[in-house]
């Protein structure tokens, strides 16, 4: 994963990782009229910052590739992992919105609710059937075993003469 800091909102930027899916698209949002839709863009902000906001970091060691997906508040039944077209790690979930109640005043809204995934490619000598995941103090770790690299077999060759 790239590890160049993003100009765009502190994120580290996955543009030039290959493995990830995620794309930025730089015309998001250029084409919607403020004051239409105003108030509906509001709510689907925060959906879409639901979506965006599952932080992973991917590291790779000699044996294993590791996923650490930062998910506070929710449970490991609310989150699904899966494997698709042999080679695409796919993490996804929901946080829930908190209950209004008629006689609360909310002053302040910054956590997140909504759907969120993150998909990744992963190289050809990830054991996608050896996948294992954890969830621990809302931290998802996510363990895929490397297939040991095939040395080439080198055979001397006797020289006559």
């Amino acid at each position: 994963m790239s590890l160049i800091p993003s100009i765009f909102g502190g994120r580290r930027s996955n543009v030039f990782d290959p493995f990830s899916l995620d794309a930025w698209d730089p015309l998001e949002g250029f084409f919607t009229p403020s004051s239409a839709l105003a108030n509906a863009s509001a709510s689907t902000a925060r959906d879409v910052a639901a979506f965006t906001n599952a932080r992973v970091d991917w590291k790779e060691t000699p044996e294993t590739h590791v996923f650490k997906a930062d998910l506070p508040g929710l449970k490991k039944e609310e989150v699904k992992v899966e494997v698709e077209d042999k080679n695409i790690l796919q993490i996804s979930g929901e946080r829930s919105r908190e209950n209004e109640e008629k006689n609360d005043t909310w002053h302040r809204v910054e956590r997140s609710s909504g759907k969120f995934m993150r998909r990744f490619r992963l190289p050809e000598n990830a054991k996608m059937e050896e996948v294992k995941a954890t969830m621990e103090n809302g931290v998802l770790t996510i363990m895929v075993p490397k297939a040991p690299e095939k040395k080439p077999e080198v055979k001397s060759i006797d020289i006559s003469g």
